[in-house]
């Protein structure tokens, strides 16, 4: 989509946000032009004549055009004639917000302003641009998680489409408008979507929380949202749900919980939540395309003594883990989690030695070594045939009939 350039600022080259015009009748960006001001300039850019008035007057019917231009597509030439009045409420970002804020209008009318910002976000990089700059990033955050009438309980396509607007607002590149959900309220509207919210609301909330872990910006919010057991169980639900419908849900819940994990103060939060049980139900089952995270993360966790125990715990545990070894990737690099959480809880119990002999971890180590795996996959598959190694020696038998 490229830009008309009567809507290029002629300082930055970039489309206006917030033209002005100056005593010569030139029109810049005000960002731009304040700069230039700023340094001491005491000319017009373009024409070089000096200002004897510096004042900066905001130019409405440009802004209006763009705005038009924006919600039209770029099929439409800036210099054809608009299909409406181009001071139409209809064609004003301004007024998509106003829209949105008006306690008068209705939630069909929210929904359709919702899809006009959605296409903006989601089909033009210049459109996403604009939403960002004029901070409908923290508006819609507001919108979502703050409005006290919940506007979307009775109505979830609210949430949806609010929820794809935000996530094509690229988030975790903007710390400031995401702080806003470390407060308790906010908080308390994240765990009621998580738990009344239909399949696709939850999952966009698990890009979102992605979006935010994985942010060296948002590390605070992270921590907050990481040590709050309600949301951890709530992402824990979705791992568990085993039906069709939900495996997109499932599968975005394992990066939020990766996400989540990484910061070493949030794991003992997660393991006391069920996550160990969690990811592994979900390695379980059939479908697990995110496996190599979820095993990375098992790895962190096992790594705790309490995260150790819970997955001991667990019955199935090791089984799936000796499934895991080399039927993961290409690459084997969830091979390499899979043996890391093993040799982990094998030098923590001898069950699970035991355990894992009987679920012919043997065969899949020697196959593992055999492949094209990484250096540090074999050190650990090598370190674990070691300590299993003292099984052999007791008894030969066992272990033979197990290869």
């Amino acid at each position: 989509m490229s830009i008309p350039h009567l809507f290029r600022c002629p300082i930055s080259l970039d489309l206006f946000t917030d033209p002005v015009t100056l005593s010569t009748g030139q029109t810049y960006d005000r960002l731009s032009i304040e700069r230039w001001l700023a340094g001491g300039n005491l000319t017009c850019p373009v024409t070089m004549q000096r200002l004897t008035d510096p004042s900066l007057v905001p130019n409405h019917t440009l802004r209006h055009l763009i705005d038009q231009w924006l919600l039209d597509g770029p099929n439409r030439s800036p210099h054809q004639e608009p299909t409406r009045r181009v001071d139409h409420v209809g064609f004003s970002l301004a007024a998509l917000k106003q829209n949105l804020q008006s306690p008068s209008g209705g939630a069909a009318a929210k929904v359709e302003t919702l899809r006009k910002i959605r296409i903006l976000a989601m089909e033009s990089d210049v459109g996403q641009s604009c939403l960002i700059q004029l901070g409908f990033l923290s508006f819609l955050l507001r919108l979502l998680f703050q409005n006290q009438a919940t506007p979307w309980v009775d109505n979830l396509e609210l949430a949806e489409l609010a929820l794809d607007c935000i996530l094509s607002l690229s988030p975790s590149t903007q710390e400031a408008p995401l702080s806003m959900i470390k407060e308790p309220s906010s908080l308390a509207s994240l765990v009621t979507l998580l738990e009344g919210g239909n399949i696709k609301i939850k999952t966009s909330l698990c890009y979102l929380l992605d979006a935010i872990s994985y942010s060296p910006q948002s590390e605070e919010l992270c921590l907050v949202i990481g040590q709050n057991r309600q949301v951890l169980q709530g992402l824990v639900c979705l791992l568990n749900d085993r039906t069709a419908a939900t495996v997109p849900a499932a599968e975005a819940a394992v990066r939020a919980i990766s996400g989540l994990c990484s910061l070493e103060p949030n794991q003992d939060c997660a393991i006391r939540s069920g996550v160990v049980d969690g990811l592994v139900g979900y390695l379980s089952h059939s479908t697990r395309r995110n496996a190599a995270k979820a095993l990375s993360t098992l790895e962190l966790l096992v790594g705790l003594e309490s995260g150790s125990k819970a997955l001991l715990r667990n019955n199935g545990a090791v089984r799936v883990l000796v499934k895991m070894i080399f039927l993961v990737s290409d690459d084997h690099q969830g091979g390499e989690h899979a043996v890391g959480v093993l040799l982990t809880v094998c030098q923590a119990s001898a069950q699970a030695r035991v355990d894992a002999v009987n679920a012919r971890v043997l065969t899949q180590l020697l196959l593992l070594l055999q492949s094209q795996c990484s250096p540090k996959a074999k050190n650990k598959a090598r370190a674990l045939l070691k300590l299993l190694s003292s099984m052999w020696i007791e008894d030969p038998r066992v272990c033979n009939s197990l290869i």
